[in-house]
């Protein structure tokens, strides 16, 4: 499970009407099934948050049947690991495109309808890198410090309208995206690194989240929860 699918897990567990958005159709839709199958009211939508169109298409869709937009989650992420010294600027622009441009995308067409109401909570996932640094992700580093910058700089010009913005952190996460891309032993090195001595999961990012979301964060914008068992600590 990815930390978007926990993320929406959650959030449907504490009763609330979730839409899915992921270019993987097929995966997104067995998300969506899932928790539904589980009591939660949850619906897919095929959509590449690179593209503002397929964007549009299904934030327009969600708005005529459901009237509103209550919390939106900027989770799109991919990290392809490459030293710069060989990237080449497609590779840059690409991770730069999912990663940070997407905020655009999704941001521009969810705030008019919360500025209209004076109400909505945005949460964008960044991560613990751009604190730390890493080695063949400059690119995606680079990108999630941009989040945290746009993060900052949303919430001092939506707050007159009751809209937060704020953002999380994660550390190492295990996630079905890092069996394929991570180095068990790097992982390993990270754990020991930490003051929590067990792997984070997406649960972890989640319970943040669903705080980020309630009345009980009404009193926060504009800030980063970092989530990575004291990682950052060392």
């Amino acid at each position: 499970m990815g930390i978007g699918a926990g993320i929406a897990e959650e959030f449907a567990a504490q009763g609330a009407t979730v839409f899915l958005l992921d270019r993987q159709e097929e995966l997104c839709e067995q998300r969506a099934a899932a928790i539904r199958e589980a009591g939660g009211n949850a619906r897919a939508f095929r959509a590449d948050v690179t593209k503002p169109r397929e964007v549009a298409a299904a934030v327009e869709e969600i708005l005529a049947r459901h009237g509103r937009l209550d919390v939106v989650v900027n989770n799109a992420g991919i990290y392809p690991r490459r030293l710069f010294a060989d990237m080449t600027e497609s590779e840059w622009d690409e991770v730069h495109d999912v990663n940070l441009k997407s905020l655009f995308h999704v941001t521009k067409l969810v705030l008019p309808p919360m500025i209209a109401r004076r109400s909505g909570k945005i949460i964008n996932i960044s991560s613990v890198t751009f604190f730390k640094g890493m080695a063949k992700l400059t690119h995606y580093v680079a990108a999630k410090g941009g989040m945290i910058g746009f993060t900052r700089a949303l919430a001092r010009e939506v707050g007159e309208h009751n809209i937060h913005v704020n953002c999380i952190t994660p550390g190492a996460i295990r996630t079905e995206g890092e069996a394929v891309h991570a180095d068990p032993a790097a992982i390993a090195e990270i754990q020991s690194r930490q003051c929590l001595n067990r792997r984070l999961l997406p649960a972890d990012i989640a319970g943040p989240c669903v705080f980020l979301a309630s009345s009980l964060s009404d009193g926060m914008t504009g800030q980063t929860l970092n989530v990575d068992g004291g990682l950052i600590l060392y």
